[in-house]
């Protein structure tokens, strides 16, 4: 019975968030990447959540903004290990309209999210979701996830998985994307 409700609930959610379409591999920027894009773009969940310097920050203020929405945990060792690429990619095009906010799932030890952060200089926009309400709305049930949600605030695509961020294949796709 439980699986049944799971996957009404999955497919129901699924539909919200505009039921991601498998990648064509080798044809895009977003195939080079593994980027499940939508069949139909919907507006991003939207969000306030406190962030390491403990101001709230919602995902309104970044609208404009190409964003990559990257779900990690500091126990996560792929998540850990994709961030120095995710930093060397906000580096990049932080002043293009590129932003990078990473969403801490950590459950009750926020200190150890600011740890992290500090020792691997980790400078674009980090948040907590200690409840994982933010999570959940986003359909996170593996870590690392990350979303691509354009300028318009849409979803453009879903990442499962960590990625070479600062690879050529990841900098072709945020070119593509940030293009007019």
């Amino acid at each position: 019975m439980w699986k049944v409700h799971r996957i009404i609930v999955s497919l129901t959610v699924a539909g919200t968030l505009g039921m991601m379409s498998s990648p064509v591999l080798g044809e895009t920027p977003f195939a080079e990447m593994g980027v499940i894009q939508p069949k139909i773009r919907v507006e991003a969940p939207a969000f306030t959540l406190t962030a390491l310097d403990g101001a709230e920050r919602s995902l309104d203020e970044f609208k404009g903004k190409m964003i990559l929405l990257n779900f990690w945990a500091t126990w996560c060792a792929p998540c850990r290990d994709e961030m120095p690429a995710m930093e060397a990619l906000w580096r990049r095009f932080k002043g293009k309209g590129f932003t990078i906010i990473a969403v801490a799932g950590d459950r009750g030890n926020m200190h150890r999210v600011g740890e992290f952060c500090r020792m691997n200089d980790v400078t674009f926009t980090v948040l907590l979701d200690p409840k994982g309400k933010v999570r959940n709305d986003y359909e996170v049930t593996a870590l690392p996830t990350s979303y691509l949600i354009g300028r318009d605030g849409r979803i453009v695509g879903k990442i499962l998985g960590a990625r070479e961020w600062d690879s050529d294949d990841s900098i072709k796709l945020v070119e593509h994307l940030l293009e007019p």
